[in-house]
């Protein structure tokens, strides 16, 4: 371990493992996916789960990383493949303090058809704005690469991609939510879900009426203020299922 390596509180620790375990119980991530938070005593570096499936992940899984991917205190485990998500949106966002990646499945029928953008059609989620940005890999990668995001250049494209936003998808691959706090990424993770599954419900019957960019930011600001609301309701689920199943 090197010996510079400052340890980040038990605290966050704490919940970043509850974080993966809420994103696993409520559907955004299956055995694929990750989220990750900036380390709270070195901004410069971030904390992100061993590579495994994140309803798996305890304490012990998690590593540093530094910004360009490279993981501190790793040992024998193996880490995630697309770290880089997390290392590039770190530096180029000082305001993002989570991050999100997720391949959750009513969102990414939005990635692959560049006509049905990706709008707030409830109050629940302001945070899209005026409809999330996408990320294009072939403009970055070429048209013969297997869509992931496996080095700091591709990091940085998509990065570039999310830009201010809150939310950016990822054509065939998913999306990727950031926020100031992990409570708050893991909560706009999941509305981004809930409001894919009510936007594509509302497509069926014809033109949503989207929320203005008035409407999102006031919705915005309103409901997450309250994310220790539903934080502590999904954290009370995934514990009961875990001790359920482990009984």
């Amino acid at each position: 371990m090197p010996s510079d390596l400052s340890p980040a509180s038990a605290a966050l620790v704490d919940d970043l493992v509850t974080a993966n375990h809420i994103l696993f119980d409520q559907g955004v991530v299956d055995a694929f996916g990750h989220v990750s938070v900036r380390h709270d005593q070195d901004p410069e570096r971030f904390l992100l789960a061993r590579n495994m499936a994140p309803g798996n992940v305890q304490a012990c899984d998690i590593v540093q990383h530094m910004h360009d991917g490279t993981p501190l205190d790793p040992g024998d485990r193996r880490v995630y493949l697309e770290r880089f998500i997390h290392g590039a949106i770190y530096r180029a966002r000082p305001d993002v303090m989570a991050v999100v990646h997720s391949h959750s499945p009513s969102v990414l029928p939005f990635t692959v058809v560049p006509h049905a953008r990706f709008r707030p059609v409830c109050h629940m989620s302001g945070f899209l704005g005026a409809g999330a940005p996408r990320f294009e890999i072939r403009d970055s990668a070429g048209d013969a690469s297997d869509l992931l995001v496996r080095d700091d250049r591709l990091g940085r494209a998509l990065a570039a991609s999310l830009g201010n936003a809150h939310f950016v998808l990822m054509r065939g691959h998913g999306s990727t939510t950031v926020a100031p706090s992990l409570k708050l990424a893991v909560y706009r993770a999941v509305y981004g879900e809930v409001n894919a599954r009510l936007q594509l419900q509302a497509l069926q019957l014809g033109e949503p009426e989207y929320l203005t960019a008035g409407e999102a930011e006031a919705a915005m600001s309103s409901t997450e203020g309250q994310v220790d609301r539903p934080w502590n309701l999904w954290k009370a689920a995934a514990q009961s299922r875990r001790h359920a199943t482990s009984s």
